[in-house]
């Protein structure tokens, strides 16, 4: 596993740096947004750590700008602030997952591990659910024979959702399955999410059963995006 780290504190850099080589994980690391963006951009990496308080360019912005170019490589943030705000404005740019400072180096590790797995080692046949076609294998979605970008969460959680066609699938099935064990944050993280996949395939694809939780619909009538 290839991970870059971009983060302005040289004694954090130093310490994740011989933490993951010892775990047989190799790093590129970046100091400020704007070398982070840069390096982001000419290599190929499993996942992206960043700080939210870069130099230069800031982790939201670095991070939206990553999206803003198809890209879907995993990104974690990593950020001394603690507030459901700022967590809310780095899942909002395209990140993937979120550790506070200070975080369980355990923890830390497990979480790379389980974004990297789960974006660049599936297999599968591709598959169709009413007008969205799933690529596991490609990790590609398109909708009425159109591309859809998603972020690699996104993918995963529509992934999980469209196999299990007609299905109810409650908060806790979907986080144990897309977020895994290590996952101590806020379970209405879920929320975010399928409010996200409303907006990339139009409001009714995924139908909320209150009390109870979430399904695919069947969204060949849906008018949403990307019509």
């Amino acid at each position: 596993m290839n991970v870059l780290l971009v983060d302005d504190d040289v004694t954090l850099l130093s310490s994740l740096r011989r933490g993951l080589h010892a775990e047989g994980i190799s790093t590129t690391e970046a100091h400020d947004g704007p070398e982070g963006l840069a390096l982001a951009e000419a290599g190929r990496f499993d996942v992206i750590v960043l700080d939210v308080m870069l130099p230069g360019r800031n982790g939201y912005q670095v991070c939206a700008d990553i999206r803003a170019r198809g890209d879907d490589t995993p990104i974690l943030m990593l950020t001394a602030k603690d507030g459901e705000w700022d967590e809310a404005e780095g899942l909002d740019t395209g990140a993937d997952d979120w550790v506070t400072k200070p975080f369980s180096y355990p923890v830390l590790v497990a979480r790379l591990r389980a974004l990297a797995r789960r974006h660049g080692g599936r297999d599968g046949q591709p598959f169709t659910v009413g007008d969205l076609h799933i690529d596991p294998g490609a990790r590609r979605v398109s909708q009425r024979g159109r591309p859809v970008s998603l972020t690699a969460r996104e993918f995963d959680v529509l992934e999980f959702l469209g196999r299990r066609p007609g299905l109810v699938l409650s908060k806790g099935q979907i986080l144990d399955a897309v977020w895994d064990q290590a996952w101590d944050g806020d379970p209405n993280v879920v929320e975010v999410y399928v409010s996200r996949l409303r907006r990339a395939l139009g409001s009714t694809a995924v139908e909320t059963v209150r009390g109870v939780g979430y399904r695919l619909a069947d969204v060949a009538d849906d008018q949403g995006p990307p019509t």
